[in-house]
């Protein structure tokens, strides 16, 4: 089998399970080149990798770069995405600063993998609450088109980052130990308010765009990039975007509303065949996603799926997923597998 270079730009949450996932999906990988701030050793998955600096030649031999990127973290690839291009790799990043841009197709692999070609070698990753949420719909949408989408999300603190792991793991300590009284005295950095046994209805900042008022930046996100990534400019699409005080895995509640009526039978049989989707939805068994079971596992969990009493062709449905495997790492060399399986690299 042919092999591939890869590079990883970037070693924290994402970037150690680009790794981690390169290894376990068995991806062809001949050489895996770390880069990061500063020279260092790092043990991942037992296994010990040489960190590097990036310059202007640490590209080339490379046919893949996989930035990191953690959701609002810029730099890395606006510094070295266009270079490892020029290098003659395929870059795939994780961040968000090119998934608007027209050089730069926006892949979710089950849904629009005819988006991969030779012309555009800068792949954008979508944001993680987009990719699990349009896993879902697209097989949907693709049935009965699609024609409004209502959603809430309820995110993990992985989605910050470490930063955001540990402050909910020492928060949480400090409430539990002062129980019944659950506020803590201990200022909170990751976020503005405390996240322990808590909802912050705020991820990211306000944004600055007037069409959006009032909305958080992950909102806007999930707008512009579902209409992107299914092809459908004109689609309405509204959401609200939650931290909640769960380590791993995001959770969304999704109303969506079709042209014409799916029922939920047909809806679970769309859904039970469709690629990368598992299927959890016994409710009369207490069957259902949860963050818990979805964590460290590839596949988006659809369950809970009901037709809207209020609208005639709508459905509700609930979907979780690992944001850290699907919604980042896991899709990111999904997108280089399929490079691979369509024969452009």
């Amino acid at each position: 089998m042919k092999k591939y270079n890869v590079g990883v730009v970037g070693i924290g949450l994402v970037g150690s399970e680009m790794v981690r996932v390169l290894e376990q999906r068995k991806f062809p990988a001949g050489q895996v080149r770390i880069f990061a701030t500063r020279e260092r050793e790092e043990e991942i998955n037992g296994k010990k990798y040489r960190i590097e600096v990036a310059n202007d030649n640490s590209f080339k031999g490379l046919d893949v770069v996989l930035f990191a990127g953690t959701e609002g973290s810029k730099g890395a690839s606006k510094q070295w995405g266009w270079k490892a291009v020029e290098s003659g790799a395929y870059v795939i990043d994780n961040g968000d600063d090119f998934r608007m841009d027209e050089r730069c197709p926006l892949v979710v692999p089950e849904v629009n993998a005819h988006h991969l070609n030779k012309n555009q070698r800068f792949i954008a990753n979508p944001n993680c609450s987009t990719i699990q949420m349009v896993v879902a719909l697209a097989p949907l949408h693709r049935h009965a088109k699609i024609k409004r989408v209502i959603v809430s999300t309820y995110q993990s603190v992985s989605g910050t980052g470490r930063a955001g792991v540990q402050e909910l793991y020492e928060q949480a300590k400090e409430a539990s130990a002062s129980y019944p009284e659950i506020k803590v005295k201990s200022k909170p950095s990751a976020y503005p308010h405390q996240i322990a046994f808590n909802l912050i209805p705020q991820i990211s900042t306000l944004s600055e765009d007037p069409g959006f008022a009032n909305y958080y930046k992950e909102e806007v996100k999930m707008v512009r990039e579902t209409r992107k990534i299914l092809d459908a400019p004109g689609l309405k699409v509204t959401a609200t975007c939650v931290r909640a005080p769960v380590f791993w895995a995001h959770s969304e509640s999704i109303n969506v509303e079709f042209e014409k009526k799916i029922t939920v039978s047909e809806a679970r049989k769309i859904l039970s065949g469709a690629p990368g989707v598992v299927l959890l939805d016994e409710p009369e068994k207490s069957v259902y996603p949860m963050p818990l079971e979805a964590a460290g596992r590839d596949e988006t969990f659809v369950g809970r799926i009901r037709e809207d009493v209020s609208c005639p062709n709508a459905l509700d449905i609930w979907v979780v997923s690992d944001n850290i495997r699907k919604g980042a790492a896991s899709n990111a060399v999904q997108i280089a597998e399929t490079l691979v399986s369509k024969q452009l690299l």
